[in-house]
């Protein structure tokens, strides 16, 4: 069996009430991939923003395996130091990962962000040598049109996570760098300029299908 494990941010987890885009990338795979998979990982549940807090699980379509490793405000180097376990414990084989925007926005620049890529890397082959990672860049964010030297940062970053995915690709553990998702747009595929909606999610989604079925032949083209 293919163990897919989400590993990612706000955007990853969601929130109470949301589809989320793991559940658009289950469906997808239910149509197009032929042989057995699940998705891991030490974690279900959703973020509740009235709480503040991880402890929903109200899916608005609950029926799917809701494991993952995303937490509201962390990024690469908050899931660095996780990720080995969570890979050795939950025995993923293809990590699809979000994360840098709450990098760049809040922790570390590009350059320190791009180092923390490196050691989650480390980690998740240290635990599995033979892991599949597919890395999505910063999409679109509503702070990098007002705000100059953020949107540097991200397209900087986004540079330098090309770079890091052709440098550490391996023939036992490739790593996929998936496009950023086409006509992405904040106002239209996200409900705050940063939070995918339903048009987002199935955005996101199709990011990681398409670069495991052009990669790998994995799956089918995605089909909302």
């Amino acid at each position: 069996m293919l163990r897919f494990m989400p590993v990612g941010d706000s955007m990853t987890i969601g929130s109470a009430g949301e589809h989320t885009w793991r559940y658009r990338l289950w469906q997808h795979l239910c149509r197009s991939h032929g042989g057995p998979f699940t998705l891991v990982g030490p974690r279900e549940t959703l973020y509740d923003k009235v709480a503040e807090a991880p402890t929903s699980y109200a899916y608005a379509r609950p029926d799917f395996p809701r494991a993952h490793l995303a937490g509201w405000g962390e990024g690469w180097q908050h899931m660095a130091p996780l990720i080995g376990d969570a890979v050795r414990s939950c025995r993923a084989d293809v990590l699809l990962v979000s994360l840098g925007l709450i990098d760049l926005g809040f922790y570390t620049n590009a350059e320190q962000t791009a180092e923390n890529v490196r050691a989650f890397t480390a980690e998740a082959r240290a635990a599995n040598r033979r892991v599949r990672m597919v890395w999505l860049p910063v999409t679109p964010n509503v702070r990098a049109r007002t705000d100059a030297a953020f949107a540097a940062e991200v397209a900087r970053f986004n540079e330098l996570l090309a770079k890091t995915a052709a440098d550490l690709a391996e023939p036992a553990s490739p790593i996929l760098l998936a496009s950023a998702p086409p006509a992405y747009d904040v106002s239209a595929d996200t409900y705050d300029g940063t939070h995918p909606n339903a048009s987002g999610e199935h955005k996101i989604a199709a990011a990681f299908a398409e670069a495991m079925h052009q990669g790998w032949d994995l799956g089918a083209p995605y089909t909302p």
